[in-house]
Formats: C-alpha cells, structure tokens, sequence
C-alpha cells in the first residue's frame, strides 16, 4: 500500500496523464513539482491524500484548481503552488509584492478551509478568521481588453527621442572629451578607512 508518491518531470510528452493515480486510493502523500502542469490539471478522488505539492508548474486559473481540490482531496492539509503564476510571488513577478501573497492566502484559506500549512508556511489562526469574513472577496481578478478598444487604437511606440533623431540613416552625435582627473579626496567609501589602515 503506497502512501507516499512522487512523480518527477517528463518534459519530453506533451501529454502529462495523472490517470494511473486512481489506483493508489490510500495515497497520503503526492509531489508533482516541476511537472509543467497546467490549467488542464485532473486528480483522481484521493480521500487520504493530506499533503500535495505542486511547485513550479503552469497553473495560473487559481480558483479552478482549489474547487476541484476541494472535491477530490476532502483530507488535505498541506499544498504548495510555489513557482506557478497562480501563486503571486515577488521574488518570480515583479508586479507583485506582499499584499498580493496575502490575498492569494486568504483566498486558498476560503476555499480550502482545513488547510494547516499554505506554500511552506503555517497557517495562523488570524489568517483563517480572516478568510472566514473576507476570503470570498479576495479573489484577483483582472479587467479583459475589450476587442473595440484593441482594435480602433492606433499604435502607438513611444520613444523618448525626438522626432528627427528616429530615423536610422540622419545620425548626429557629439564627441567630447573631459578633462577631470578623480583623486578620490571626497569619495564615501574613504571615510571608514584610517590613515594606520592604509
């Protein structure tokens, strides 16, 4: 009786079948990092299944993913979605920071409510009375382009030169020559260093 399983990537198929996981009904334990799983992810019913890894895969439909881990995991407690997009990071996105991490808590606390551990980190008692009030709310959505505004914009490219200076063949640069000589008498890196030391 297997309790503990871990697949490891297969980049070379395209198809990624989780299907043979049926078979192993009292498997407590699954790691599936680094697997290039996407939105397309199906678990088998696993009602023993307490810890889930999916780091560093492709998943980036948040809410999709914790409704059918809600149905098919009714025992788990630990999951991590570090490295997927649909885990806000700002190590990994620049566009996002901490309140962003937060939110993505408090909604995952929501939908899975038994959780203990989210992404390598406890989960504290705040966090789940938090998601008890608000977690419903916390949802990231963004605005969709509409097809009228994309289509009737010209575009446009911005460039910081002026207007003559764009085309490729009407070149005008300045050559010059500075003659300063730095000493380094003011320089701040020189201030911790005494006279002795040098």
């Amino acid at each position: 009786m297997e309790k503990y399983l871990s697949l490891s990537g297969n980049h070379s198929s395209n198809k990624r079948s989780l299907e043979g996981l049926s078979a192993f009904e009292s498997l407590e334990e699954l790691i599936l990092d680094n697997n290039l799983l996407g939105n397309d992810l199906v678990l088998p019913g696993l009602p023993r299944l307490h810890t889930l890894t999916l780091n560093k895969n492709q998943i980036t439909d948040l809410e999709c993913l914790l409704d059918h881990l809600a149905e098919v995991t009714p025992a788990l407690e630990y999951l991590s979605l570090l490295g997927n997009v649909a885990c806000p990071n700002e190590l990994i996105s620049l566009e996002k920071d901490e309140e962003d991490y937060k939110r993505y808590r408090c909604f995952v606390l929501h939908k899975l409510p038994n959780l203990k551990f989210l992404d390598a980190r406890k989960v504290t008692k705040q966090e789940r009375e938090e998601a008890l009030v608000r977690g419903a709310f916390m949802k990231v959505v963004k605005p969709k382009a509409s097809s009228d505004s994309v289509a009737t914009s010209p575009e446009c490219h911005y460039t910081p030169l002026p207007s003559a200076s764009r085309e490729l063949t009407s070149h005008r640069g300045v050559l010059g020559k500075c003659r300063y000589i730095y000493y380094g008498k003011n320089s701040e890196g020189n201030r911790f260093i005494r006279d002795d030391q040098l």
